[in-house]
């Protein structure tokens, strides 16, 4: 079968929670970047709600001004089931982009 990559994306993200992906299968998570686009220095958080739990993947991690945040490395990645959603949320309004990768349906059957 044939693998089926997807990306989400964001740009500003602030002090709500954005939600950049609800799973609707099993999906992958293979890569997640945070770009600080503030002025100032920002902590962020990335989470996952499974339905009546916020499990963090990083909480009030600190993004220096003009840079990146990998929140997964060395192969890491992280497995959503259907209803999963993906949030991320900064300190500051409208400081983040976020990009998401994603092998979409990482199952069937």
């Amino acid at each position: 079968m044939a693998q089926d990559f997807e990306r989400n994306t964001a740009n500003g993200v602030g002090t709500s929670a954005s939600t950049l992906r609800t799973a609707n299968s099993d999906d992958a998570i293979v890569g997640i970047t945070v770009a600080n686009v503030h002025t100032a220095q920002i902590t962020v958080e990335v989470y996952i709600n499974d339905g009546s739990n916020d499990i963090h993947i990083v909480k009030d991690a600190p993004i220096p001004v003009g840079s990146t945040l990998q929140i997964l490395d060395g192969g890491a990645k992280i497995v959503m089931v259907s209803g999963d959603a993906l949030n991320v949320k900064s300190s500051v309004a409208n400081s983040a982009d976020v990009w998401v990768s994603v092998v979409d349906t990482i199952s069937e059957g």
